[in-house]
């Protein structure tokens, strides 16, 4: 927006008083992330003579909207219905989700209730804004109600039930769509991942490339993910060789394959490849991805890599380490010798350290046999009360391995005082 900027400052009264010049200034600002701008701009009109229309007024409500200025939306609402503007179909379709924000369902209703003429995006709006506030009565009520319906009616309305915990409804609705698009079966795919039912997930899945419909990068993170939930990794081996250019997907799904290279057969290299690929590709990386690189790092001891993909989060990409951050390049430090760098991090990091960072540098006193910093360890870890057998057997099994074996009985002991049993191990197993 600086070029146009320039030209609006140098026009004359003349020219800048012009309501087409005021309006794509307007549009302008919202297009672009200047919201006071365009709501300064919008407050001027008055004072310049000249009446906003609906070619002025969805742009303004955007504004308020993601400004989170919600009696700014609403007054601004309120000169649409004084101006005879809620019966302009441009107008009436502003009612998108983020608006029902700024303007509560209510008084959206009554704009809806009021246009003498609605088209099938005002009846999406309305249907929609009754899915953001999980009123599925009067969602169900409008879509029987609707003429026309299109595909984005459907999904609309699979989410509705889905939210609602409904997923047999939400199937059904599914179903008897009469056209669907791939944001129709991603919206089906996810409502069964987000509710636990990742088989149901997968095999919709399979049914979807039966009838040749063509996946996105929101398909292949949903059905990564419940591949890696299920442990599925023959599926998902299966989806990863269906990505011929996974690089256009985007973060999310590169973040998906990182995860499932080091869940087939421990690939940790293939997963910082792909990690590194995502970056000469232009894709940045977010939290998840760089909890995955740094957990496949750890678990391959690839530990010059995890040192540079830790130090470059806030320093390459500005973003701020977290805790599983720092608990995964604490483990990978543990687990290959360098136990007083991972010290040094656990006492500058601005977290509190829970059980999995304490159980990572006693595994890296057990390497070290560093008996003494061990001891430390547990005294630290037993001020968080947790439950967790595995530090004090860990404890008992390193003083029994140098012959300290009245230390050893003295942790086991302890375990037991605090009523902390060793659970049996357990694992699941996925069944195609």
């Amino acid at each position: 927006m600086e070029y146009p900027n320039l030209v609006y400052s140098q026009m004359g009264p003349q020219l800048s008083n012009n309501i087409m010049i005021q309006n794509a200034m307007i549009r302008g600002y919202d297009g672009n992330g200047l919201f006071e701008q365009c709501l300064h701009l919008f407050d001027e009109m008055p004072h310049r003579g000249l009446k906003p229309h609906n070619f002025t007024y969805p742009y303004v409500l955007n504004s308020c909207s993601k400004l989170g200025w919600f009696r700014k939306g609403k007054q601004v609402h309120c000169r649409i219905v004084k101006g005879g503007f809620e019966s302009h179909p441009s107008d009436c379709r502003i009612m998108e989700p983020h608006d029902f924000a700024l303007c509560d369902i209510q008084s959206a209703r009554k704009l809806f209730d009021v246009m003498p003429e609605r088209d099938i995006v005002s009846w999406n709006s309305m249907i929609t804004g009754y899915a953001e506030v999980r009123d599925v009565g009067n969602a169900r009520d409008l879509f029987e109600r609707m003429g026309e319906k299109d595909v984005v009616s459907w999904t609309v309305m699979i989410r509705v039930y889905a939210d609602a915990g409904d997923l047999v409804t939400a199937r059904k609705i599914f179903e008897t769509m009469p056209c669907k698009n791939v944001v129709s079966w991603n919206s089906m795919i996810s409502c069964y991942t987000q509710h636990g039912q990742h088989k149901e997930a997968l095999n919709l899945f399979v049914h979807m490339q039966s009838r040749s419909e063509v996946p996105d990068n929101y398909t292949f993170g949903s059905v990564l993910s419940a591949c890696l939930q299920l442990g599925a990794l023959e599926f998902g081996k299966w989806i990863h060789y269906l990505i011929e250019d996974w690089s256009q997907f985007g973060a999310i799904l590169g973040t998906a394959l990182v995860d499932i290279s080091v869940a087939i057969n421990g690939r940790t290299e293939d997963a910082v490849k792909i990690y590194s690929l995502m970056q000469k590709k232009g894709l940045r990386p977010n939290d998840f991805t760089f909890t995955a690189a740094l957990f496949a790092c750890s678990h391959g001891g690839l530990l010059k890599e995890g040192e540079r993909i830790f130090y470059s989060m806030e320093k390459e990409f500005g973003v701020e380490p977290k805790l599983e951050h720092y608990g995964c390049i604490i483990d990978l430090l543990s687990r290959n010798g360098q136990l007083e760098e991972a010290v040094r991090l656990v006492r500058e990091m601005p977290y509190k350290p829970d059980i999995a960072i304490w159980g990572a540098l006693l595994g890296g006193c057990r390497e070290r046999s560093h008996l003494k910093l061990a001891e430390e360890v547990i005294e630290k870890a037993t001020e968080l009360e947790a439950n967790e057998s595995g530090v004090y057997v860990l404890l008992s099994n390193m003083h029994a391995s140098v012959g300290q074996w009245p230390e050893a009985q003295s942790a086991r002991e302890k375990m037991e005082e605090k009523k902390i049993w060793k659970n049996t191990g357990h694992s699941n197993v996925f069944a195609s």
